[in-house]
């Protein structure tokens, strides 16, 4: 066993944050790693040592492998923690961390690579026992051989998907045999332009779906444990947007069945560290292998809020070789947790990237509330990174108080500067289907931007208010003098601009 004394982050934002705080509690040095818009990034700044590794754009920064290892080396990092995204599931760095005689927390390479690929990944858990949805498990080129393949399987719909990645690209459903030649061509576009590579596969279509994903973490010793569920099905564009912790919908004896596959599914790949095992689950709770997730995941703080574990200081510890301390009879979950990703978003216009200066920020807080921030007052929002901004997070003694609680916290979080998801999500927390866990996968395709709650005269006064208050604070501050600064005072929200609209129409 190797004591990890100091961690290099490869990553930025909100979770490069979170691993620097875990790491501050188990008295373990950070390095940073930055590129030049992000020099000044509440990353950064927290972090023991920072070191700048190129420009703003991501392949010359934070994909760079060999400058982030010479960093890693240089300040005498014993460790290297991918945080998600960027380098995180791409098993040539995880093999070169090694090679360099460094720890990489995380599964191994071979480990990663095997569940990177969405075809090999379906034939090992197929082999392995584990239910996967009816689909190919090899590339598919022409359109010829896709009809064939859509025939056998029992005709349409079908879901065309990317080989080598997630989060939508490539994806296409096709619900007819016309269809298919142009879904097939624009998927494989994608597919390359977004991953390198435009392997494609199919799957026949579970319609209406819950997307459901079991926690595991496994460590040298070949224990393996499962940490609950988490409802992932609020999503928009295939990405999702919120988490809860656990599922509505599931009974006890679904949720073990749907454990025990998961973990055998981790065993199936000889996997070690923290991950995540993904199914599709259809209304008759039937459940079916999606992908495996080899790395922690946006979503991992509504689990550790439920079950009272750090999943990165657990991550940390495997790392070095220690057992898990924990055992499958003893997990068990109090309360619920929901998180909302705050994206700086335009939900009122297709969920259009919001670029800009963050003017203003106020945080929720109070009982139960949790807050993962990768941004500051006066932080720059670009084009060049995904635009998650914060997750907020809720805890409640039941899902019915988890939700209250995040309307309330939602309510109070006012970032002013650019567009953010925050009214997408409160009309997502009111609406009655989700209050009664009566939604799937296409919830927000139905319902958006039908969702929106009627503004009554009560909240566009509201509206008003708030709107002055902030100018009457901006205005206390311009007058004590705290601050000089040439900027507008900040706005109010999209929110709250909605009510002023409404309430002027009424005039």
């Amino acid at each position: 066993m190797k004591r990890i004394r100091k961690v290099l982050i490869a990553n930025r934002g909100e979770i490069a944050v979170r691993i620097i705080r875990s790491c501050k509690e188990l008295d373990v040095s950070t390095v940073a790693v930055f590129s030049e818009v992000d020099r000044l990034s509440p990353h950064v700044l927290m972090a023991d040592e920072a070191y700048p590794i190129g420009p703003a754009p991501s392949s010359r920064s934070y994909l760079n492998m060999e400058k982030i290892i010479a960093v890693a080396l240089e300040s005498g990092a014993d460790a290297v923690h991918p945080g998600y995204g960027f380098l995180a599931e791409n098993p040539t760095f995880a093999r070169k961390v090694s090679e360099a005689g460094l720890i990489f927390i995380g599964p191994s390479a071979e480990t990663i690579r095997m569940m990177g690929s969405k075809t090999e990944s379906r034939k090992i858990m197929q082999e392995a026992g584990v239910p996967v949805v009816p689909g190919t498990t090899r590339a598919i080129k022409r359109v010829a051989e896709a009809q064939a393949i859509i025939e056998s399987i029992g005709g349409y719909p079908v879901m065309l998907k990317a080989a080598a990645g997630g989060g939508g690209k490539g994806m296409r459903i096709v619900r007819k045999a016309e269809e298919l030649p142009r879904a097939l061509e624009a998927g494989r576009s994608e597919a390359l332009k977004a991953f390198g590579d435009d392997t494609i596969y199919i799957e026949k279509l579970v319609e209406s779906p819950k997307h459901i994903e079991i926690q595991i973490l496994a460590d040298h010793e070949g224990h393996i444990v499962h940490l609950w569920e988490r409802d992932c099905s609020i999503q928009r564009r295939h990405q999702k947007v919120i988490e809860e912790c656990p599922s509505a919908i599931l009974p006890p004896e679904v949720r073990a069945r749907m454990g025990a596959t998961a973990v055998q599914a981790a065993r199936a790949c000889g996997y070690v560290n923290a991950g995540t095992v993904e199914f599709l689950v259809d209304e008759n709770l039937n459940f079916y292998f999606l992908e495996m997730n080899t790395r922690l995941q946006v979503e991992h703080p509504v689990t550790e809020m439920v079950l009272g574990i750090d999943l990165v200081k657990l991550q940390i510890q495997v790392a070095e070789g220690s057992p898990l301390p924990l055992r499958q009879e003893a997990i068990q979950a109090r309360g619920h947790a929901i998180e909302c990703r705050i994206y700086a978003e335009d939900p009122f216009h297709n969920f259009a990237p919001s670029t800009g200066r963050i003017q203003y920020l106020k945080h929720p807080e109070g009982p139960g509330v949790r807050l993962d921030s990768g941004i500051a007052s006066h932080s720059e929002i670009t084009m060049y990174y995904d635009p998650l901004m914060a997750k907020l997070i809720t805890w409640g003694s039941n899902r019915r108080e988890a939700i209250a609680r995040m309307i309330r916290a939602l309510k109070e979080y006012q970032v002013h500067g650019v567009r953010t998801t925050i009214p997408f999500c409160l009309a997502v927390l009111q609406h009655p289907d989700f209050q009664e866990g009566r939604f799937n996968t296409g919830f927000v395709d139905a319902c958006w931007p039908d969702c929106l709650p009627e503004v009554s005269g009560d909240e566009a006064v509201d509206a008003v208010a708030a709107a002055l208050r902030y100018l009457q604070e901006q205005q206390k501050v311009y007058q004590d003098g705290h601050f000089v600064s040439r900027e507008r005072p900040p706005q109010p929200s999209a929110w709250k601009i909605r009510g002023l609209k409404e309430m002027m129409r009424e005039r």
